[in-house]
């Protein structure tokens, strides 16, 4: 048993047969609305076609949209190929995250303009009362809601005014490549040209000796400066070591009590770095594998070292597990000597990467 719902004309209109060929597409528009009780108040085109306002607001807004694609494109060869890698001084490095935020600023502001430009300026002029009810959608309701998308395609204007979609097109192409471009980034150019992430300034210069471990003020460091329980950061004995430009290398020279150091040389052992601490010294990368923050506060009763900044905490013992907090992974561990002058030096460079996950890591 089928059933109809008929909706009645309002102020004694009949209803119109919307699959009638003659209709305008308007026309079943207006009878769609007047079948959901919608009263359309007010409805005018803001520009007539073929006008030469319609013309100058059609090059305003393809305007915007052609800024939108070229900020948008000025930012790919920027991502590309501007030099991003930082250079003592002022290199065009310094230029490189300020020229991404503006290009990319400049073409989000475009093609938002370009909208608001296209929809306040463009498209006609409606304004429509409707009553709330509810009801099924018959066949016919399917028919008028095809016939209203499609009617506001029209009035959109792209097909009487190719400029604006040519341009569109144009706009947001690039915007899209934008969004992709960090995720390909890895793909277009290595990121890690020359090792820069996987050394530190404790890599040994070929034919060369061992890197020491030294105080900020350069002087080397021997056993006996370090008393049980205690630490100390050291850095590369080597030009420039305590500088940022080996800010990777700060590292915790940390004296265990021999319990401890017992319990951390098994540990080691388990991970296959049985001959990385020398005696019970164990040296340990200063930044947090979270955030990349200075890990320096050390507990020597839990020898726990914790990172004021989100509070991980890394058990010392254990390989520097991590043990509270956001860090998923252990602070790398430097191997670590003496050498015959009696001074502390690096068997070689860290062995895993130092700083937060980044996701080429295994």
């Amino acid at each position: 048993m089928s059933t109809h719902t008929e909706h009645p004309a309002p102020q004694g209109q009949e209803p119109l047969d919307v699959n009638d060929p003659k209709l305008t597409r308007f026309d079943i528009v207006r009878e769609g609305a007047r079948r959901d009780d919608i009263e359309i108040v007010h409805y005018e085109p803001q520009v007539l076609p073929g006008t030469k306002a319609e013309r100058r607001l059609t090059r305003v807004v393809a305007g915007f949209f052609l800024i939108t694609g070229l900020a948008a494109t000025a930012f790919l060869a920027i991502y590309i190929w501007w030099p991003w890698q930082y250079e003592a001084g002022r290199g065009g490095d310094k230029f490189y995250t300020p020229l991404l935020g503006f290009t990319l600023g400049v073409a989000l502001l475009a093609v938002g303009f370009g909208i608001l430009t296209w929809g306040k300026k463009l498209l006609p002029k409606e304004v429509s009362i409707q009553d709330r009810h509810e009801g099924q959608v018959d066949s016919e309701g399917r028919t008028i809601t095809g016939q209203t998308m499609l009617y506001m395609a029209d009035e959109l204007g792209v097909k009487r005014r190719p400029l604006l979609g040519i341009s569109l097109l144009a706009g947001l192409a690039p915007v899209a490549a934008v969004a992709a471009a960090p995720l390909v980034g890895g793909l277009i150019s290595q990121p890690h040209k020359n090792n820069q992430m996987f050394t530190t300034g404790f890599a040994m210069p070929e034919g060369g000796q061992r890197i020491r471990l030294v105080r900020e003020d350069g002087r080397p460091i021997r056993p006996a400066d370090i008393s049980t329980g205690g630490q100390l950061t050291v850095f590369p004995g080597i030009d420039h070591g305590v500088s940022n430009k080996h800010a990777d290398s700060p590292t915790l020279l940390i004296h265990l009590r021999d319990s401890d150091a017992q319990e951390s040389r098994r540990a080691n052992e388990r991970v296959g770095h049985g001959d990385y601490m020398w005696g019970n010294y164990a040296a340990f990368s200063k930044i947090c594998t979270h955030a990349g923050c200075p890990a320096s506060l050390y507990e020597q009763q839990t020898n726990r070292l914790l990172c004021p900044c989100h509070q991980s905490q890394f058990l010392i013992t254990d390989n520097a597990r991590p043990i509270f907090g956001p860090a998923s992974r252990r602070l790398p561990q430097l191997p670590i000597e003496v050498d015959s002058e009696g001074f502390f030096v690096a068997k070689s460079d860290y062995t895993e990467t130092v700083g937060p996950d980044f996701w080429e890591r295994p």
